[in-house]
C-alpha cells in the first residue's frame, strides 16, 4: 500500500503525464487539493478524464487532519492529485515525510510547474533567488518585500494568493510592493523599476508582459493564474528576450 502524490501539471488535465495517469489507475481512492494552486479543469472533467471518482480535499484535510489520509494509506493505495508539481509546496513535502515516518511508501509523480515555466520570459532559472508569496491580507505583511530586498541582484518570483476561488491580480501585487516601499522608505523598488507579469503560463492563453511598473500597474490582466517577476541583474540575452514582451 502507498500514498501517491500525483502532479497534474501546470494548467489543464492534458498536462498530466502518462506516468501520472498510470498512477491514478493504481489508486483505490483519489483525492484532489486546489487550494494551493490554480487549476483550469473542474473536478468533474478531471474525474471523467482519469476514469475515477475524485474527492476534493480542503486545507484542513491536509494540514490538520492528514492522519486520516495516512491511516487510509496503510490499508489501500491513496492518490492525491496536485496542480503543478507535487512537492512545490512544503505542505505536500510534509505529507510525504509523514507517510515515510509511518512506514508507508510515498510515491512522487512529478510534473510541470511555474518554477520552470517562468523561463519562457527569457530569464535564466539559475539566476532566481528566493520565491515570495503575496497574500490578500498584506497590510502588515513585510516578508515579500524583505525577500525582494535580500535577493539583491537575483530575480524574484512572486506567487499571488488564492482565497475562496478569488485570484490575486498582478496590479494588486505591484501595488503592494510600491506601498511597502513608501512605508519602509528604502530604495528597493520604484514605479520606474521594470517588472514582468505572467498570466496563464502553460495554456494557449498564456501572456507575458514586460515594462515599467508604472505602466504595468495600469494594465488589465484577466487571465489566471498570474505571477510577477522583478528581474535582478540582466544578462544581455535575458534583456533581449524580455524586450520582445514589451
Amino acid at each position: 500500500m502507498a500514498l501517491f502524490l500525483i502532479s497534474l501539471g501546470l494548467y489543464d488535465k492534458e498536462d498530466m503525464s502518462i506516468k501520472a495517469l498510470d498512477a491514478c489507475k493504481k489508486c483505490d481512492e483519489l483525492y484532489i487539493e486546489v487550494y494551493t494552486n490554480y487549476y483550469n479543469a473542474s473536478i468533474e472533467e478531471l474525474s471523467k478524464f482519469v476514469g475515477k471518482k475524485i474527492i476534493k480535499l480542503n486545507r484542513v484535510d491536509i494540514e490538520d487532519k492528514s492522519e486520516n489520509l495516512i491511516k487510509n494509506a496503510k490499508k489501500k493505495n491513496i492518490g492525491i492529485l496536485i496542480p503543478g508539481d507535487c512537492i512545490s509546496a512544503t505542505t505536500h513535502l510534509a505529507l510525504a515525510d509523514e507517510a515515510k515516518k509511518n512506514k508507508i511508501k510515498a510515491v512522487l509523480i512529478h510534473g510541470s510547474s511555474i518554477f520552470t515555466a517562468v523561463a519562457e520570459t527569457g530569464l535564466f532559472l539559475y539566476k532566481f533567488g528566493k520565491t515570495a508569496s503575496i497574500p490578500f491580507d498584506n497590510r502588515n505583511v513585510e516578508a515579500p518585500y524583505d525577500i525582494l530586498k535580500d535577493n539583491k541582484k537575483a530575480h524574484t518570483l512572486f506567487l499571488l494568493d488564492i482565497k475562496d476561488d478569488k485570484y490575486m491580480k498582478a496590479d494588486e501585487a505591484l501595488d503592494y510592493l510600491i506601498n511597502m516601499e513608501k512605508k519602509r522608505k528604502e530604495n528597493v523598488i520604484s514605479l520606474d523599476k521594470k517588472a514582468v507579469v505572467c498570466s496563464a503560463l502553460g495554456s494557449d492563453k498564456s501572456e507575458i508582459k514586460f515594462g515599467k511598473i508604472k505602466d504595468l500597474i495600469k494594465g488589465r490582466f484577466n487571465k489566471f493564474p498570474q505571477c510577477v517577476i522583478i528581474p535582478g541583474e540582466l544578462h544581455f540575452f535575458e534583456e533581449e528576450v524580455l524586450e520582445s514582451f514589451r
